[in-house]
């Protein structure tokens, strides 16, 4: 056996968890741009995130933690969601961060469109066909459009998400299979 493997083994998961996160975030930030909207007027007051559309020739959109706007995703038991673009709970496409507390589950459903994810903190897992995939912070996946799966946050620790899609967010129940 070699004796480098374990340490490049140990290499490729640092880059792993480092890497990926922050290049799931970047391509998300081009992933919903509208291109054919026309620019936003510039404003001197502060835009709550919830309701925020940059322009599309800005040179940044910048967030800091203290400004995001949390708002109750209706319905859901107590997940959190801060949009960055778009708007998760309306029509078209979004980028928002996601909580959910501690120990939620979901129950079997699918979503109409893909649903790319980030876990940024705590533990999220998904089961689908009878096997459960645990997503620890530094994670990324994408759910499948169409593909029923029960997804949630382990106990213990609260789990903080960034997700995007397309098209806007839907959770459709379906039978356990």
């Amino acid at each position: 056996m070699n004796s480098l493997a374990p340490k490049r083994a140990h290499h490729m998961r640092r880059i792993t968890r480092t890497i990926l996160p922050a290049l799931a975030v970047a391509v998300s930030a081009t992933a919903c741009e509208n291109t054919s909207a026309a620019p936003a007027p510039a404003t001197t007051s502060p835009t709550p995130a919830s309701t925020a559309q940059a322009p599309a020739n800005a040179p940044a959109i910048s967030f800091p933690s203290g400004d995001l706007v949390w708002r109750d995703l209706p319905d859901s038991g107590g997940v959190e969601f801060a949009d960055v673009r778009g708007d998760l709970a309306g029509h078209g496409p979004y980028e928002a961060f996601v909580k959910f507390p501690a120990g939620k589950d979901n129950p079997m459903h699918y979503h109409t469109s893909d649903l790319p994810t980030v876990v940024l903190s705590g533990t999220f897992y998904a089961v689908f066909d009878g096997k459960r995939i645990e997503y620890p912070a530094g994670s990324f996946y994408t759910l499948s459009a169409g593909i029923p799966h029960l997804s949630g946050c382990e106990p213990g620790t609260e789990c903080l998400l960034f997700q995007y899609q397309t098209d806007n967010f839907d959770l459709v129940p379906t039978a356990a299979r």
